[in-house]
């Protein structure tokens, strides 16, 4: 009987997403494929560093034990090392005894196609090209970017956090504001909608996994009144008022409340990220990553009209780019 993971959230991860595997590409690019094979056989029995996204996966499969008998998360290796090279990403997965046991090699080549073969509804990679082709394809991804991150084990919560125009809605109100360069023009153009949901974008599935997996919490606590929820949702955008009228009725039709949301206005993402510290941030634009990127796991969302490449005059992009730092 085959198995069904249409039910569950599942997340396609590559190993450069969850394990640090500097050293080995730095063997790979100076020494080739065959020293990089005899250099992961060698090593085969130790475990690899933690990567960037290690902390949010280890919370995020923790929530399992909401319902052991028919566990809600699901987390799948998607890597294009082959079997062979392979064995040491799944034997550091054993060592840090994560319950990931499904996998998918692919030696050398782009795992994206096998994204809807396995009902994934996100795909968390560092390798830029191999997300920019499933986004393009239409399918849910992130880039993981490099910084040096810390796992505190006594912090038992799980904190997502979620820009809003390009990661969970589609980028119709950032195409305004890039089209006309005028935040009169955007905000008027989000007043008049205010009652029209978004379309959704990347992640709006992504979320809404999340948001029954918080259900599934209330329902325990409801049961269990001293449990703690892990679980902490937020949306931080550069939108403001009057434009969070739409941010807020779009969740109200998607019948999703987050715990918390920050319409910044043009100040920098980055102060309320260092006070949040949340476990993974979603963002379309890497100019809102990088103040914090180096220290808080941060992911690229490559989608919409924020991520076309326009032509350089003098340094500037024909759009200007003191404006785009203020996009939605």
């Amino acid at each position: 009987m085959a198995f069904d993971l249409s039910k569950r959230l599942v997340i396609g991860l590559a190993s450069s997403a969850l394990f640090d595997l500097s050293e080995s590409d730095h063997v790979f690019k100076t020494q080739g494929e065959q020293s990089y094979r005899d250099y992961q056989r060698d090593n085969q029995d130790l475990a690899l560093e933690r990567g960037v996204a290690f902390p949010f996966i280890r919370r995020l499969l923790s929530l399992n034990q909401l319902s052991p008998d028919d566990p809600p998360v699901e987390v799948i290796l998607l890597s294009r090392n082959d079997p062979d090279t392979g064995l040491r990403v799944m034997n550091s997965i054993q060592h840090y005894q994560l319950p990931i046991t499904r996998a998918v090699f692919m030696q050398g080549q782009s795992p994206h196609p096998y994204i809807p073969a396995f009902d994934i509804e996100l795909f968390l990679s560092a390798n830029a090209e191999d997300v920019r082709s499933a986004v393009t394809a239409g399918y849910p991804a992130g880039q993981i970017l490099k910084g040096m991150i810390e796992d505190d084990s006594s912090d038992t919560q799980l904190r997502i956090a979620f820009d809003f125009d390009g990661v969970l809605v589609d980028d119709e109100a950032e195409t305004v504001y890039k089209e006309t360069q005028s935040l009169g023009d955007f905000h008027q153009h989000e007043t008049s909608r205010q009652d029209i949901p978004h379309t959704p974008g990347p992640l709006k599935a992504f979320l809404e996994r999340i948001a029954q997996i918080q259900q599934l919490e209330q329902d325990k606590r409801l049961n269990q009144p001293n449990y703690e929820p892990i679980l902490r949702v937020s949306i931080v955008t550069a939108r403001n008022a009057p434009a969070h009228k739409r941010v807020i009725n779009t969740m109200r039709h998607w019948g999703i409340t987050v715990n918390e949301a920050f319409f910044m206005g043009g100040v920098e993402k980055a102060k309320v990220l260092d006070v949040m510290q949340p476990h993974i941030f979603f963002d379309d634009q890497k100019l809102h990553l990088k103040p914090s990127s180096a220290r808080l796991p941060s992911v690229h969302i490559p989608f919409g009209i924020a991520n076309i490449e326009r032509p350089v005059i003098d340094g500037q992009t024909l759009s200007g780019n003191k404006q785009d730092e203020q996009g939605a």
